[in-house]
């Protein structure tokens, strides 16, 4: 096989694939046998009038391969391709079972969860899942249930259940790492039934309908491998004994002797952070990010980001991603979860306390874009002690709750009210998809004074080189309290366990040690998988 790097490919080209790599080769189309696509990406900068191309990585099998590459020798972008052999799992081995007194524990089935709990099935550990909330059908309909008439349920919502928060999101799958298990992460994904286009495109995503089919199967493949899974099972306590983990107890009842647990428990387990916390397990604060969701006409942003070619068949919904620095108030600001074609939900998961999300389908067709926009905060912002960050983020969704009215409609405003401290505006570019529904008020009397500030400067930076993206007539909804845990489970680097506690291995998002689906998911396999060479 050929690697052929950086071939850009105008995005409205009708030609196949093979055609392109053919003539990036000099060699017939009839001697090219096949054509893998590695990565896609695509390039819509238009900088000076430079047209919009997708950039391709390929692997191409041609015939007489060695005397192509002789040819191209000079030629940088074209080499051998490489072995990127997917990494396996370690088979089952009776021996680890021999050495388990008792089957290792996942607390919580989000991405960490499913993954370590997968890694341990597939390799003949028999895993007990326990996930606090619902299986993912029962949930769907839950939180469907709270959109439409208001009624929370704290033990199924966005927030608890299986999946985890990332199941009601855009369901993108990006992430920095170049660790090589996350190609299994991946194909893991797409036999349980994601598109396969998510092994080569750069921005790659589910979307939550699809989703809610993949980790259904992932559940049955786990159970299909000796796993067992538990819904409405929450973690209320755990016992500690001469430096290591001894038992769980379960719904503040049920007592279950343990050697190992991996807690994959979400950055909305508050009352587990705290039970955690108050066992000794050691714990330390976390800086995350707070603010608000902004929406717009998705044609608005496919304007902004594809100019002329906007409304094309051949091009994906647009996205943005947008950073500021904020000197004035030394915080940062940025987008995040930045959401095509999708919806704010609310993402409450406590009585009396409102909180937001942004959600797509994998087709990303209702028409309005949002993202949040968030604004940093630290430990330093509420005394800096381990769970001040819980109390911060719970103040916060409190003022929400009372300003939208203390029925989980949402306070909002209008971007130009916003920024000139008034309220009133209900003629929007693009009507509020938050449901139960939204009410007018003022943001800055609900976020803290610097965060706001730090907003306010920042919208105008992005409004005045992204003319219309801070329009006197853009919603903003507020909050976005949930950006990432505001705590951290400490653990050894190494191990992966936590300091102090071993046998105890806390992974993904809600440890503090992932940032989304992917990471999250990649944590939970290394975890697993430093558990099973430790038994070995």
């Amino acid at each position: 096989m050929i690697r052929i790097k950086n071939l850009r490919v105008p995005y409205d080209d009708p030609q196949p694939i093979a055609a392109h790599a053919a003539e990036r080769l000099s060699i017939s189309p009839r001697a090219v046998h096949g054509v893998i696509v590695v990565h896609e990406a695509l390039d819509a900068r238009r900088h000076r009038g430079a047209p919009i191309v997708r950039v391709y990585a390929l692997d191409v099998q041609a015939e007489g391969e060695a005397a192509v590459l002789r040819k191209l020798r000079r030629d940088k972008n074209v080499a051998p391709a490489p072995d990127e052999t997917v990494p396996d799992i370690p088979p089952p081995d009776i021996m680890w079972n021999n050495r388990m007194r008792r089957r290792p524990v996942v607390v919580g089935f989000g991405p960490a969860g499913i993954f370590a709990a997968w890694v341990l099935a597939r390799a003949g550990a028999a895993p007990l899942v326990l996930e606090r909330g619902r299986d993912v059908d029962r949930r769907t309909r839950d939180a469907a249930h709270f959109w439409q008439t208001g009624r929370l349920d704290p033990a199924s919502n966005v927030q608890f259940g299986e999946g985890g928060a990332g199941t009601f999101s855009d369901g993108k799958l990006t992430a920095r790492s170049g660790d090589p298990r996350m190609r299994t992460v991946v194909e893991a994904l797409i036999a349980a039934g994601a598109p396969e286009e998510i092994r080569y495109l750069q921005k790659p995503h589910i979307g939550t309908d699809i989703l809610r089919t993949v980790v259904k199967n992932l559940r049955a493949e786990i159970i299909r491998r000796g796993g067992t899974v538990r819904f409405e099972a929450q973690a209320t306590g755990i016992e500690r004994r001469d430096g290591r983990i001894a038992a769980l107890v379960v719904n503040g009842e049920e007592r279950i002797p343990v050697d190992a647990v991996f807690m994959g428990i979400g950055h909305s387990a508050r009352d587990t952070y705290a039970m955690l916390h108050g066992a000794g397990v050691a714990m330390a604060p976390k800086a995350f990010a707070v603010g608000v969701r902004i929406e717009h006409p998705q044609d608005f942003i496919d304007r902004m980001q594809y100019g002329a070619a906007a409304g094309s068949g051949r091009l994906p919904t647009a996205d943005y991603a947008l950073t500021y620095r904020d000197e004035a108030g030394g915080r940062g600001v940025y987008s995040f979860c930045m959401c095509p074609g999708g919806t704010v939900v609310a993402a409450a998961s406590e009585e009396g306390g409102l909180a937001t999300n942004g959600m797509s389908n994998y087709r990303r067709d209702s028409g309005t874009a949002n993202s949040a926009l968030l604004v940093q905060v630290s430990p330093a912002d509420w005394g800096g002690d381990t769970l001040g960050g819980i109390r911060f983020q719970r103040a916060l969704e409190a003022r929400a709750f009372r300003a939208g009215g203390g029925d989980y409609c949402a306070p909002v405003q209008a971007v130009g009210d916003f920024l000139a401290r008034r309220t009133g505006t209900r003629d929007f570019a693009v009507r509020p998809t938050y449901a139960p529904g939204v009410r007018c008020a003022g943001l800055h009397e609900i976020l803290p004074s610097y965060a706001s500030a730090s907003l306010a400067r920042a919208l105008r930076h992005w409004g005045e080189r992204m003319k219309g993206f801070g329009a006197d007539d853009v919603p903003l909804t507020g909050v976005e309290p949930r950006s990432s845990a505001p705590c951290r489970i400490v653990r050894d680097a190494l191990t992966m366990e936590a300091e102090g506690t071993a046998g105890l291995y806390p992974v993904g998002e809600g440890a503090g040690y992932a940032g989304g689906i992917m990471s999250a998911a990649l944590d939970g396999m290394k975890a697993a998988l430093a558990f099973l060479t430790k038994i070995q």
